[in-house]
């Protein structure tokens, strides 16, 4: 249920507000639009009354081609096209640490901090949101070892010899099984690693045990989808558990030895088009892709009408994912409970989302223990008591889906957009507990967007279009502006407590970055002003100082309390981008905040941009690594010849800040190999352990010395040596 709250019902929060912003019409104003308010959800009577209702909201959604895609697909409406006509990847995702932590990165500070009292080596982790919550990603390490998954194979690092000491083909399980790793987390001796994969057998079949030297144990799974595997890195690496789900994975989030896995699933609902009459004897509408123009082509109503059909005849076998275990050779396989399904008071009936346990401690994965919401579901956010999932829902109500006539394709833009946000407490060790829900208008950026603090989850959305179309903005578009809601998680339902808007007109929210009672904000179209927004009385926010900029940053990370830098890219007046850029900025005041200095490279690109992960600052040695991409020259790290000018390069770009300025350390390029495609292969991520400076590829892994960036060793994937 979603009920409306005025502004009786503000609640003071005392904090402030930092926006990054380009507010092109001059001024912030509070308005208030759309839903803002609480979601309830339900359980279901009985597996009856469940498949009832899942039938009759899929009857209602359903129109000539299906039901409605999964919200938060990575296209041009759902990211406009980036700047630079790079579209932001759809998992590209950072918050707040925990009330009382101190803000550092939170894969780095505190993996120094634990190091102390053991003989492993300060380290830096993967640069997480928050602090004690970590996060999938494709290399891992505990400042023992380095573990890294990368074109099928599973590679362990020694840190100390810098050699590889295991290494498990995932892709190759000899028994029919496809599997495509992608990332994993790691937790002592044992590592999850993730993926999707595919199998061979039916629902019927049973276990297999066929395996190979140097392969992972043959794990036969009659579902296809996510799939997690269980490896023991204690000696050789081997398989211990295999886990598949139908679905896909949405995201994961790790504290102590507890994962939850969040995954998306649809019904299995074949919808096969009629045959119809030719063209002109039916009730066809005309409609632009409808697909009734040609001989014995289906009319978008009867398409409707044999859609609606398939659904009445639907069991709830076929809304609920089935999974599989195995371990030690034996495979067991079930079904989500209907009992353990829930709903909102409003839902399509498409798409469900499942908050899976699994204890990384433990020799097996077990049954995931899942607890389902029918819901949509984009994005995952996680603190250290709380688990959120919010789903963007401006597709089901930008526009009616049609039931004859106009596509799902055809919304004009002209309906509400909201973001449902689910939150679940974490607090124990087994299945999380659904406690409360919201609505806000507007649409996330990713993860970044959402901050738990003292109470309170703050939530920045961008509403209407932002960007320009070949043909003009559609009729009666809303003219995009962003927000801040701030919503109190104290009670079942997540009310609103207050909010800042009208943030960037014309423009759409390019990074967010909240810091305990402080949150930043940026948006760009076209130039980027730097506005402070005050939100120490929550009813009453106002503009404390503002400074104009060119270009953007499109991910931003804490350097101490008064530095923040950001990465992104150089922008002219006109809003013409350029290559990457690096920027510092004084946030020490809020009536006058500043950029201190910037470092560009004209024609390079950084995934860092769009992926914090591929991100690195190391606090103790003031020290920038990421990733970039670039033609022309660069300048060489020490004891490294340039290639061809212009040729293409990548490595990695390191820059020393400090409180006054940005310099450049140098640029790691690692050997090129027989699978490099140009030139040196594409750095992915780096690390610290100790005094080495670690940069890796899908080809292999450099070790360079932490002060004078030479190389010190380099670790070749394909042969476990130089």
């Amino acid at each position: 249920m979603i009920r409306h709250f005025g502004r009786k019902d503000v609640a003071v929060l005392a904090g402030c507000l930092l926006v990054i912003s380009g507010c092109t019409s001059g001024a912030v104003q509070q308005t208030s639009h759309g839903d803002v308010g609480p979601v309830r959800l339900t359980s279901f009577h009985d597996c009856g009354d469940e498949l009832a209702a899942l039938r009759s909201a899929a009857e209602a959604s359903v129109g000539p081609y299906g039901l409605p895609t999964v919200a938060g697909s990575a296209d041009s409406t759902a990211y406009p096209l980036a700047a630079g006509g790079v579209f932001p990847p759809a998992g590209a995702r950072m918050d707040a640490p925990a009330a009382g932590a101190a803000a550092e990165p939170a894969g780095s500070a505190a993996a120094a901090s634990g190091a102390a009292s053991t003989a492993t080596p300060a380290y830096s982790g993967t640069n997480d949101y928050v602090a004690g919550v970590d996060e999938p990603d494709l290399v891992k390490t505990d400042g023992r070892r380095i573990v890294t998954v990368s074109g099928g194979l599973l590679q362990v690092i020694d840190a100390a010899s810098r050699t590889v000491t295991g290494r498990l083909n995932l892709s190759a399980t000899g028994d029919g099984i496809s599997f495509q790793p992608t990332n994993l987390l790691l937790d002592g001796d044992h590592a999850l690693v993730f993926g999707t994969g595919g199998s061979a057998v039916s629902d019927s079949g049973g276990a297999s045990n066929g395996s190979a030297q140097g392969v992972a144990d043959g794990i036969a799974q009659p579902v296809s989808g996510a799939r997690l595997l269980l490896v023991d890195l204690a000696g050789q690496p081997s398989v211990l558990s295999s886990y598949s789900i139908e679905g896909a994975m949405l995201d994961a989030r790790q504290v102590g030895s507890t994962v939850r896995v969040v995954v998306s699933s649809q019904p299995r609902l074949n919808f096969t088009a009629p045959t119809a009459p030719t063209a002109g004897s039916g009730a066809g509408s005309g409609a632009a892709g409808s697909g009734s123009a040609g001989p014995g082509a289906a009319t978008d109503a009867q398409r409707v009408t044999a859609n609606e059909a398939v659904i009445s005849q639907a069991s709830l076998d076929d809304w609920l994912p089935h999974y599989a275990e195995t371990s030690g050779g034996v495979t067991t396989t079930g079904r989500v409970s209907c009992a353990d399904v829930s709903a909102a008071s409003t839902f399509s009936g498409a798409n469900l989302i499942s908050v899976l346990t699994f204890d990384l401690g433990a020799s097996t994965l077990g049954s995931g223990d899942a607890v389902t919401v029918v819901a949509d579901g984009d994005t995952v956010y996680g603190t250290a008591t709380s688990l959120y999932v919010a789903g963007d829902e401006r597709w089901l109500t930008e526009a009616p889906i049609a039931r004859t006539g106009a596509t799902m394709s055809g919304s004009t833009g002209t309906g509400q957009q909201r973001t449902e946000i689910y939150r679940f407490d974490t607090t124990q060790p087994g299945p999380p507990k659904f406690v409360a829900g919201g609505t806000v208008p507007g649409y996330l950026l990713n993860q970044y967007s959402l901050s738990e603090w003292q109470g309170y989850l703050r939530v920045a959305t961008t509403t209407g279009t932002s960007w320009a179309l070949a043909d003009g903005e559609p009729a009666g578009a809303q003219t995009s502006s962003s927000a801040v809601y701030v919503l109190s998680t104290t009670g079942p339902v997540m009310r609103l407590a207050g909010q800042v808007d009208g943030l960037g007109a014309t423009e759409r929210i390019y990074s967010v970055r909240f810091m305990g009672s402080v949150g930043y904000v940026v948006t760009f179209r076209q130039t980027d002003p730097l506005y402070t927004v005050d939100l120490s009385d929550p009813a009453h926010p106002r503009v404390r100082g503002s400074v104009a900029l060119t270009g953007y940053s499109a991910y931003l990370h804490p350097a101490s309390d008064t530095r923040l830098i950001g990465i992104g890219r150089a922008a002219d007046a006109m809003g013409h981008v350029g290559g990457t850029q690096v920027s510092l900025f004084d946030v020490s005041d809020l009536a006058a905040p500043a950029r201190l200095a910037t470092f560009a490279l004209a024609g390079a690109v950084s995934n860092a941009e769009f992926d914090p992960h591929a991100f690195l600052y190391w606090p103790g040695s003031h020290l920038v690594v990421v990733p970039v991409q670039m033609s022309g020259p660069v300048s060489a790290q020490p004891g490294t010849a340039l290639g061809t000018p212009y040729q293409p390069q990548s490595g990695a770009l390191v820059l020393r800040i400090d409180d006054s300025g940005i310099t450049e350390a140098g640029f790691i390029k690692q050997p090129a190999t027989a699978t490099s495609y140009v030139g040196s292969p594409s750095i992915e991520r780096s690390l610290i352990i100790g005094q080495t400076l670690w940069t890796i590829s899908s080809t292999g892994a450099m070790a360079s010395n932490l002060t004078t960036l030479r190389p010190l060793t380099w670790v070749n994937f394909s042969t476990g040596g130089a």
